[in-house]
């Protein structure tokens, strides 16, 4: 039996003229809107449309935070110290509770992106510095994270509610970590393939891994990236 599960997508990732992904399909699919923070993407101007965009709809808002990497566009890992990890961190979930707060709306999850979402997935020492962040602005704030890794028993255990995540559109590995996107069908462009693996976890918790075995993730949240070719199509197929 299908149960009802959130689902996400990284929106407001588009820069001045420079535009990412389909944000307007996308906000009339998903539940919750990770919205991009500026250090990785994001103006102000396509923050602040984005944001009350997802007000008006009912979306949950999330800080999409970040490495401080707009060329890499946050994809390129980053040796950090505790202290800029954390600073860095609670800027963006700042600057984004203020746009929050214009738009009527408010922040009420973290969702890490790109190289930093990876890193702390397997990286304690990055990922104390995410959950300092976190919780000096607000420790009612979720974490979003991977769904079976370390951060969130971690972030659980510094008292952050989570919420475990799984992916639709992306590959993952036979340890449950996502296929670099470096690598070959790492993203998955097929609607309905996208489809299908979104309707199995939803109903089953499972997902199939690039090796082709099994993998059984508890997730609470399904990814969908909007910048992903049929991610789209893919959505719409799952209420079909």
């Amino acid at each position: 039996m299908t149960r009802n599960i959130d689902l996400n997508s990284d929106l407001g990732e588009g820069y001045g003229a420079w535009k990412m992904g389909d944000d307007d399909a996308m906000l009339g699919i998903v539940s919750s809107a990770n919205v991009a923070c500026g250090f990785h993407a994001g103006d102000p101007l396509t923050i602040l449309a984005t944001v009350r965009e997802a007000a008006a709809r009912g979306l949950a808002v999330g800080a999409h935070v970040s490495y401080p990497d707009r060329v890499g566009f946050g994809r390129r890992a980053m040796d950090v110290t505790h202290a800029e990890l954390v600073a860095d961190v609670v800027y963006q979930i700042g600057a984004l509770q203020g746009i929050a707060a214009a738009a009527g709306t408010r922040v009420s999850y973290v969702k890490p992106h790109g190289a930093l979402y990876n890193t702390i997935a397997v990286d304690p020492r990055q990922g104390a510095a995410v959950i300092e962040g976190i919780r000096a602005v607000d420790p009612s704030l979720a974490l979003m994270g991977l769904a079976g890794t370390q951060i969130l028993a971690q972030a659980a255990r510094a008292g952050l509610p989570v919420i475990a995540e799984a992916f639709a559109d992306r590959a993952y590995r036979p340890d449950g970590q996502l296929v670099s996107r470096r690598e070959p069908g790492a993203v998955l462009h097929d609607p309905e393939t996208v489809a299908a693996r979104m309707l199995r976890l939803a109903a089953e918790g499972v997902v199939e891994a690039a090796d082709g075995s099994t993998l059984h993730l508890q997730a609470d949240s399904i990814c969908v990236h909007g910048d992903s070719p049929g991610a789209v199509a893919g959505c719409r197929g799952r209420d079909r």
